[in-house]
């Protein structure tokens, strides 16, 4: 605590810091830092918020300084009267990074910084006097983003004096429990407007579950939400004209740069980070995280507006989206659930999910193509077929080196063509791994039949550098595939079990085991071996084993088609 008046010198060592002790005394009345500079009359990139909008006597206030995507190094925090000029009531802090002042004589009166380290949120609690002639408030900051940029007089709304106002909850703008919020289905349809993925998964139940629900109250304009999901960095809720990211209205929980879950208010211009508005007129906020199962639940009576300047429709459509997020910035999101239709969340009902595009199904149904049949039979064919058919040739080549050439032409060719269809639908870069690994595997598979194509002779001796790497490159390029199409799955797996998945796990598996018995076939271990195939033909027995492969990779093939087609 500092005694004296509050505010001296927010004075840098040099042109670029805030000194660092941040005990400001000799401005209190004008909140304005001593920086030879005037304060910036742009709308200020940081907010104040509270967790209630009435109070009382001896009441507990939890107050929030937020920054949008710019960190502030310097602040002042002060509970004024309405109109007021002087500071009123007393503070608590819980963080390191800030500190208690005295000003005008009234000890705690104010907040400010303890360091110039940048910071995201800082929260305090602001307690009501016990007496006195008390009126409405507001909370008044001032923050420094660097020696030369700062504001003066940013407010939070005001907190309305009542005698008869609610005792304190639990809704706070920032959290660190790890009790999980009993988030649930119940009154789905009935009570409220639910949107899952799974469709109709439980949240209380299924810890894979992404939920969002909505309720609202006859003749009141509050808007109860709820959101929950598993995400190591945040999740998101959106309200948007269209099925596009861009001009949406969005909540985002997630986690601030100390690791504590926060709720912010943010509207998207696009394809990018959107940008972070005051939290506005928005209660009961609370919050958890559990297992990195993140959820928020809050009570809002923010107006819904999908363009920045107002104007409110009584139909959107729902997104919910996930992704990682760094020291409290979040990022690209690896997830995005988007409802089929618009919806009017005073309407309770259960939304299910946008069906995929058909140009991303017809690029999911060549990757499969691609590297279930054409590849895996061109690379079997190269592997263990080279006797089949031995001594025949077409155009003065081995029929096995025609027929593996042919498949994985095109194997390449429908590479290529769904690689196209991505971008051109996506219209750009989307997050998570699938679209980096995806990439991989089209290089990699493009200069493999390039570098062929330049091979040395057969006897050479180099042939054996080409032979180890160009096999070593297939085997990268399988793996990589099978793990693009793992990731490719889990945007079309719309049921809870996750089939789709299970499915290329079975198909996995059936691949491992034919390689396996291919690979006793061709070495001398076939003699002794537990299956003894010793009354078939050398020849005939991987003819039926081609076959087998064939058919088995084809039943795979037909059933994720066919879910692919359904999601």
């Amino acid at each position: 605590m500092v005694d004296g008046a509050c505010w001296r010198t927010w004075q840098l060592a040099n042109q670029d810091s805030v000194k660092d002790s941040g005990k400001v005394t000799g401005t209190c009345d004008n909140m304005t830092p001593q920086h030879k500079k005037g304060a910036q009359q742009s709308p200020a990139p940081f907010s104040v918020t509270t967790d209630r909008f009435s109070f009382k006597e001896g009441d507990e206030i939890i107050v929030m300084l937020l920054a949008a995507s710019t960190p502030f190094i310097g602040f002042m925090l002060q509970a004024r009267e309405v109109g007021g000029s002087s500071p009123l009531g007393s503070f608590t802090v819980t963080s390191g990074e800030a500190q208690l002042l005295t000003c005008n004589g009234l000890p705690n009166s104010a907040v400010s910084h303890t360091s110039d380290s940048p910071k995201s949120s800082i929260q305090g609690i602001w307690r009501a006097p016990i007496s006195g002639n008390l009126n409405s408030i507001q909370f008044s900051a001032s923050f420094v983003k660097d020696y030369s940029t700062f504001w003066v007089g940013v407010r939070s709304s005001p907190v309305t004096y009542n005698i008869a106002a609610a005792p304190p909850t639990n809704s706070i703008s920032i959290t660190s429990t790890s009790s999980f919020l009993s988030n649930s289905s119940t009154g789905c349809g009935s009570t409220k407007v639910c949107f899952s993925q799974p469709l109709n998964c439980d949240p209380g139940v299924s810890p894979d579950c992404y939920f969002l629900s909505a309720m609202t109250s006859p003749g009141d304009t509050a808007v109860q939400l709820e959101m929950t999901g598993p995400s190591d960095g945040y999740i998101a809720i959106g309200f948007s004209d269209d099925q596009r990211m861009g001009n949406d209205d969005i909540y985002i929980c997630g986690r601030d740069s100390g690791g504590l879950i926060r709720l912010q208010h943010a509207f998207s211009t696009g394809r990018k980070i959107p940008d972070i508005l005051p939290l506005g007129n928005v209660s009961d906020v609370t919050s958890s995280v559990n297992n990195s199962i993140i959820s928020c639940s809050f009570t809002t009576r923010n107006p819904i507006s999908t363009q920045r300047s107002g104007g409110s429709s009584s139909l959107y459509y729902l997104m919910i989206v996930h992704g990682p997020s760094n020291n409290g910035i979040i990022g690209v999101h690896t997830g995005t659930f988007i409802s089929d239709t618009k919806v009017d969340i005073s309407s309770p009902q259960v939304v299910t999910s946008e069906k995929e595009p058909p140009i991303i199904k017809a690029h999911g149904s060549l990757m499969l193509i691609a590297w279930m049949t054409t590849g895996s039979l061109g690379m079997i064919i190269a592997r263990y077929l080279k006797g089949v058919a031995k001594g025949k040739h077409y155009f003065g080549k081995d029929v096995w080196f025609l027929a593996h050439v042919s498949l994985m032409t095109l194997t390449v060719a429908a590479t290529i063509i769904a690689f196209i269809l991505a971008f051109s639908e996506v219209g750009g870069w989307s997050g998570g791994a699938h679209p980096v690994l995806g990439c991989i595997v089209m290089i990699l598979a493009f200069f493999q039949p390039i570098a062929a194509m330049f091979r040395c002779g057969p006897h050479h001796h180099w042939r054996f550098l080409f032979n180890w790497s160009h096999a070593l490159n297939a085997v990268a390029i399988k793996v990589l595939a099978v793990a693009a199409i793992f990731t490719g799955l889990s945007y079309f797996s719309t049921s809870e079990d996750s089939w789709l998945l299970k499915v290329m796990g079975g198909f996995v598996g059936w691949e491992a085991t034919l390689y396996i018995l291919d690979s006793f076939l061709t070495t001398d271990l076939s003699a002794t071996a537990v299956l003894d195939f010793s009354f078939l033909p050398q020849t005939s027995m991987e003819l039926l084993l081609l076959v087998l492969f064939f058919l088995g990779n084809i039943a795979f093939l037909v059933a994720l088609l066919v879910g692919i087609g359904s999601s």
